[in-house]
């Protein structure tokens, strides 16, 4: 990647295929780890807000980067800043991963950049991923040629996940920390909680700093106290 780019691509911590919980989604995650090992390819994921996506996306490109392949993440909201031009740069990747690809729909420039950017990569047998919003046809790109393409490889809804597999995600974040999170506990954050993984690992961060300050144990009194429950 050029030197000169602006863009901040940075792999935010903790966000790796060993915690991520795929719960319902082991088919999308199954599909995506061929394409980590070298392999052309491409995969088109789409969910609500907070489902994991941009999780998924991330240590996609930590994997593959572990694995000798150069990768990298494109996030949509920082690229929608930027001129199309600077896809230009990235021809020369192994795995592209780009990410909120909606927030650059409807943009005549911008769609016709992606639209190149995914033949050259075609051409080289370059593995490319894609999170949105929506599926293809509904996330409001304009350019049929460019919906025709990312519908093009598998494509994947991310499904909200199950209670069980909420409360195994919230325990695995806070043993990574070295915090004791009974399982009662923790069923009682996703209980009362909003039921995305990303509002629910927010909510954890929380109250691990309330129980740091006070020197006390996660418990289902600690957190009534500090998130007014």
């Amino acid at each position: 990647m050029s030197a000169q780019l602006p863009l901040a691509l940075r792999l935010r911590d903790g966000l790796t295929l060993e915690t991520f919980v795929a719960g319902p989604n082991q088919a999308a995650l199954a599909t995506l780890l061929p394409l980590l090992a070298g392999e052309a390819g491409q995969l088109y994921l789409y969910s609500d807000p907070g489902l994991g996506r941009t999780h998924l996306l991330t240590a996609a490109v930590v994997q593959a980067e572990q694995a000798g392949l150069r990768a990298a993440l494109l996030p949509g909201r920082e690229l929608a800043a930027l001129p199309p031009a600077l896809l230009e740069d990235f021809d020369h990747f192994d795995l592209l991963a780009l990410d909120d690809l909606d927030l650059l729909a409807g943009r005549p420039e911008w769609e016709e950049a992606l639209f190149h950017l995914y033949n050259r990569c075609r051409d080289r047998d370059a593995a490319m991923l894609f999170a949105a919003a929506g599926a293809p046809a509904a996330a409001g790109f304009a350019l049929p040629d460019l919906r025709s393409r990312l519908a093009a490889g598998p494509v994947f809804r991310l499904q909200p996940l199950t209670d069980d597999a909420l409360i195994e995600l919230l325990r695995g974040r806070a043993a990574r920390r070295g915090l004791t999170l009974a399982d009662e506990v923790a069923g009682f954050i996703v209980h009362r909680g909003a039921r995305t993984p990303s509002a629910l690992l927010a909510l954890l961060d929380r109250l691990d700093e309330h129980a740091l300050a006070r020197q006390r144990r996660l418990t289902i009194p600690l957190v009534k106290e500090a998130l007014n429950w």
